[in-house]
């Protein structure tokens, strides 16, 4: 199973702003050209959120439909891949107030579920999310990328 951890620091914006933007999925699409589609809905059972993904990858779309569960008082939204082209795709971001302005971090753990490709298409998925989510993040609250 591969995994990503993206830490990203910005000055201009308080933790709690930065985190209702980042709950914004719907947007995501306007911000980064990858993001095809994002389209958002309540889950029945309530709390949690479905919603229903479509990214641009290695000349063709990976889709997948997830759960969101966000967590006001810790500013910490968690997702898991409940359908798509993942065998298993799950993570969290993390918000916290940092000196004057916020820090996000961002992990991830996927697995395509093909074991002979793994060591050609992970990297590249790899790549392409760290790519994607540090855009995201520099269009939706400013700042930069910290190099842990």
């Amino acid at each position: 199973m591969r995994s990503v951890h993206l830490t990203h620091y910005s000055p201009d914006i308080t933790a709690r702003h930065a985190y209702a933007r980042i709950g914004d999925f719907a947007r995501y699409p306007d911000l980064v050209d990858t993001v095809r589609r994002v389209s958002v809905r309540p889950d029945a059972g309530g709390g949690a959120l479905r919603s229903d993904w479509e990214v641009d990858f290695r000349g063709g779309v990976l889709a997948w439909e997830e759960e969101d569960v966000f967590d006001d008082t810790t500013m910490t939204i968690s997702f898991r891949q409940t359908r798509g082209d993942f065998d298993t795709f799950d993570g969290q971001w993390q918000v916290t107030p940092h000196e004057s302005g916020c820090r996000v971090e961002f992990g991830a753990k996927f697995d395509f579920g093909l074991p002979t490709l793994a060591n050609i298409v992970d990297p590249v998925a790899e790549r392409v999310l760290r790519s994607t989510i540090g855009d995201i993040l520099h269009a939706l609250i400013g700042g930069q990328e910290v190099l842990d």
